[in-house]
């Protein structure tokens, strides 16, 4: 029997953590330290330099102490999928909270270098103390800002790290979800995503992010090929969700 089978029904630190969302959607944190708890959980029972197990920890503390808002198991699963379709080079995440989805994309392309675009300079330190016990702090780099700054991050991204034109093979979206399309059309507007390459976008269900949604419906078959997932919120499966998967076609 799998953790999500064990807890069917929805948590309450499931529903303590959506009271908390506006606080999250501010600071990229919950506000009680589960953030930081989960490093020091992982620190102290995962195998240090095993993948698997760093990430089969989070799990089971999201599961079995306090609720993580990633992509979580059955999601993952999905993101995962998606990436080894995309066999990227170089791969692009927005939202990095603990670093549970860079180090999902990290074992599904284990040659890729990732970046992480993330609000919160304390989940950032996280993240890197996450990926650093996993062994994979060599191939992912968390870059503190926003999309949405006037510039500055992106810029940061071109003149720092290289990004250019075609340079970004998959694109992973669970930030904030009404910074989904502006973020996703900044993006394009540097030209960065090369033609087939592959766009992941958490949370389309809950919370949602419809102007994501009515973009990709509108733009079906023209400049997007998309595919909706069904799934679950992470860590619980009585409240549905969708992940959709899309494949740029320039």
């Amino acid at each position: 029997m799998t953790l999500r089978q064990r807890f069917p029904l929805l948590r309450w630190s499931v529903l303590r953590t959506g009271l908390s969302i506006r606080k999250f959607t501010t600071t990229g944190q919950i506000g009680d330290g589960r953030e930081a708890a989960a490093a020091d959980y992982v620190e102290t029972k995962a195998r240090r330099g095993d993948i698997d197990d760093v990430l089969a920890t989070i799990d089971e503390y999201a599961y079995a102490k306090s609720f993580l808002v990633n992509v979580g198991d059955e999601k993952g699963a999905l993101l995962e999928a998606a990436v080894r379709r995309a066999d990227p080079r170089l791969a692009l995440e927005l939202g990095t909270y603990c670093g549970y989805g860079a180090l999902r994309i990290a074992r599904a392309a284990p040659t890729a270098k990732i970046f992480s675009v993330e609000l919160s300079a304390a989940n950032a330190e996280v993240a890197r103390r996450i990926w650093s016990h996993a062994g994979v702090a060599d191939r992912i780099t968390c870059v503190v800002g926003t999309i949405g700054d006037g510039g500055t991050t992106l810029d940061t991204l071109c003149d720092e790290y290289g990004f250019d034109s075609d340079a970004v093979d998959f694109l992973f979206i669970d930030h904030n979800k009404n910074a989904y399309l502006t973020d996703l059309l900044s993006i394009l507007d540097r030209g960065w995503l090369r033609n087939g390459a592959i766009v992941v976008a958490d949370n389309v269900g809950i919370p949602g992010s419809p102007k994501y949604r009515r973009y990709m419906r509108e733009n079906q078959g023209a400049q997007w090929d998309t595919i909706t997932h069904r799934s679950h919120v992470e860590y619980q499966s009585l409240v549905p969700d969708r992940v959709l998967e899309s494949q740029y076609l320039g």
